[in-house]
């Protein structure tokens, strides 16, 4: 799975600024909009941002929104059609999940990533009937309307320094990837089964966030992967409270747009600066988006974090070892050692890692 490389604070020194500025806009269009699940316009637009590099890509910024919303079309109305048959359904949504992790494994294509995350849950929210599926459809389509709009005015409110264009090059696994789609389909359909018998739509996250792990192909970057998931709620939750116990000071959506702003301010330093992984920041402002909207709607901060929390720790854990422990079992990448790449978008890559860290201990803030 390809995972964007960390900006570059020469080519890019406003990085965090825009980033900022885009959960400021986002969460704007939240009160004008009134959507019944804010979390999502909060987050989306976030993410997506989040992710870009260099120059401004028109092509980039349309094809993700139009990706998602013809996804959620696509995801809703076949769970509709599934939903009366069960058995059907479930077989359905496994093979799904599997030609989602084998398009990840094979090119690296975030089409992949998309539609792992999209069934996962349009799967679970179906089971509550066809009105939630439909709501959630349109949800997608308001945040992927704001994110055509947010992301544009951030870039030509702080545009990139460069004006190269972000060049993609993920690395595909090697081995039988037929294999390693089908062991991380059935981890993650088996955790579906679950999710449908004892948990409720609001505790979808759990099963998001093993999916968010699972693409990932070696044993070792499972597990890298799962580390930095849980380093990104933990931060993404230290900024929600610090967001939300200074809010209540003034309770004006200035103010709140303001807290936001500095929040993301905090997150683009950090993936520019700090030694540490970058996709721990990368992921921290979206879940902290997630969880403001979420608090602010239930006036219940305590446990929106806790469940964040909670259902990270457990499903990137879960995932992660019942993944490892097949992938060794198995050995279908053909290897009994994992396999590192040496390209930069490689976020397991130690080699990699290390070699980012020593250039931004010499490397002074400008």
């Amino acid at each position: 799975m390809h995972v964007p490389p960390r900006p570059d604070a020469t080519e890019d020194p406003g990085f965090g600024i825009r980033l900022g500025l885009t959960g400021a806009l986002s969460f704007a269009a939240v009160p004008l909009m009134d959507p019944a699940m804010p979390t999502i316009m909060a987050a989306l637009p976030v993410g997506l941002i989040a992710a870009q590099r260099k120059a401004f890509s028109p092509a980039k910024v349309v094809l993700g929104p139009v990706a998602v919303c013809l996804m959620a079309t696509l995801m809703a109305w076949l769970v509709t059609w599934l939903n009366p048959m069960p058995v059907v359904y479930a077989c359905a949504m496994g093979i799904i999940y599997f030609q989602g992790f084998r398009m990840i494994l094979r090119s690296g294509a975030p089409a992949g990533m998309l539609l792992v995350v999209l069934g996962v849950v349009f799967s679970v929210i179906g089971m509550t009937g066809g009105l939630a599926v439909t709501v959630i459809r349109d949800e997608f389509y308001k945040a992927a309307l704001v994110a055509l709009v947010v992301i544009p005015l951030a870039y030509a409110a702080v545009p990139p320094r460069t004006v190269e264009k972000q060049r993609d090059d993920p690395a595909p696994a090697p081995g039988n990837t037929g294999l390693g789609a089908a062991i991380r389909a059935s981890v993650l359909s088996m955790l579906s089964l679950w999710l449908y018998a004892v948990m409720s739509p609001s505790d979808i996250m759990l099963a998001i966030m093993a999916a968010l792990v699972l693409v990932f192909p070696t044993r070792e970057a499972v597990f890298f992967e799962a580390r930095q998931r849980m380093r990104a709620t933990l931060y993404g939750s230290a900024l929600a409270i610090a967001v939300l116990v200074v809010y209540p000071l003034s309770p004006h959506l200035p103010i709140l747009l303001g807290l936001i702003f500095l929040a993301g301010l905090w997150a683009g330093q950090k993936m520019l600066f700090d030694p540490r992984p970058h996709m721990a920041f990368q992921n921290a402002y979206p879940a902290a988006m997630a969880l403001i909207a979420g608090a602010l709607s239930t006036q219940d901060l305590g446990t929106a974090v806790l469940s964040r929390v909670v259902l990270t720790l457990t499903g990137a854990f879960t995932a992660a070892f019942a993944v490892a422990y097949l992938d060794q079992l198995t050995r279908w990448r053909g290897t009994t050692r994992p396999v590192r790449s040496d390209r930069p978008a490689d976020a397991a890559s130690r080699v990699e890692q290390s070699r980012c860290d020593q250039k931004l201990r010499t490397r002074k803030p400008t």
